[in-house]
């Protein structure tokens, strides 16, 4: 039986056709039997893709070999071609939507004027440093803020965003003003959306911005449950959640009866269909799988 994997990628690069890119970037998939999401905008690529392991180290290959994602770092986990509904390869204009492409400033080597990026051993080494100085360091989920009900750094400040479209807002908004003099580390599943969300809070005055290099993924390749991470992963393919290791805690609490779950479900309510944590008894009748205050749609 044959192996499989799934891809997670991205780089923030100039791309002066990237209408080219999509063309190249869906024959190498068809060809490669592989399936997933890639999105392509003039500042770079963003993807995850699944299919037998040869295949996906092959496409790792072939897509590394384009001068502009030489160093592209890729992160795999378990999955494949089954975890995702088709192959979608689609051009934007953001290959992450902030709704800010006007000031983003991508160069060759990246994301200009971002966080810097810390390693996760040199995420723990700036804790203790900050810790020994009297200082803490603060934990900014750079995520929706419901991918933090299965999982997030202790601690952590998880702001009020549903989509990523919200965060330019939210920092606006004052809220997290007390934060600009403190040491400030951005995070999210793959590294990407702390790319953007970290050049935007230096942008707006947060003088000590850090960002997860590799995101919760590498850190969990590092450190497992035994490190700062507490819970689950929330990933956007039929898998919904995974765990770094077996002794990974549940924090997630169903909205019925507030049971140990980690599993995301959708209201049974046709008009609804609202995304939320149900434990398996709860999930099992149409009756208690409903928004329990009532369905806003």
């Amino acid at each position: 039986m044959a192996l499989n994997r799934i891809a997670l990628y991205y780089a923030f690069t100039p791309l002066p056709d990237p209408e080219a890119v999509r063309l190249w970037q869906r024959a190498l998939c068809e060809k490669l039997g592989l399936r997933g999401r890639i999105l392509i905008s003039p500042d770079g690529i963003n993807g995850t893709v699944g299919g037998e392991l040869d295949a996906i180290k092959a496409y790792g290959k072939a897509t590394r070999e384009y001068p502009a994602f030489k160093k592209m770092d890729i992160k795999y986990s378990e999955g494949g071609a089954e975890d995702f509904p088709r192959l979608s390869i689609k051009v934007r204009e953001e290959i992450v939507s902030f709704g800010a492409p006007g000031e983003l400033k991508v160069d060759d080597g990246g994301v200009v004027g971002g966080g810097t990026h810390l390693r996760p051993e040199q995420l723990h080494e700036l804790v203790e440093e900050k810790k020994a100085g009297g200082e803490e360091v603060v934990f900014f989920d750079g995520r929706n803020a419901f991918e933090a009900q299965i999982g997030r750094f202790k601690g952590a400040v998880v702001p009020d965003v549903e989509t990523t479209h919200d965060f330019i807002a939210e920092l606006d908004s004052g809220k997290y003003d007390d934060l600009k003099d403190k040491p400030v580390v951005t995070y999210c599943t793959g590294g990407i959306r702390c790319e953007v969300l970290s050049s935007l809070m230096v942008n707006r005055g947060f003088k000590e911005v850090y960002q997860m290099q590799g995101g919760i993924v590498r850190y969990g390749e590092t450190y497992g449950d035994k490190g700062l991470w507490e819970g689950s992963l929330y990933v956007f393919d039929k898998r919904m959640h995974t765990e770094f290791t077996d002794d990974a805690v549940t924090i997630g609490r169903c909205v019925r009866c507030e049971a140990p779950t980690s599993k995301f479900e959708n209201c049974s309510n046709l008009s609804c269909r609202k995304l939320t944590l149900y434990c398996a008894d709860c999930a099992s009748d149409p009756q208690t799988l409903r928004c329990p205050d009532g369905c806003t749609e």
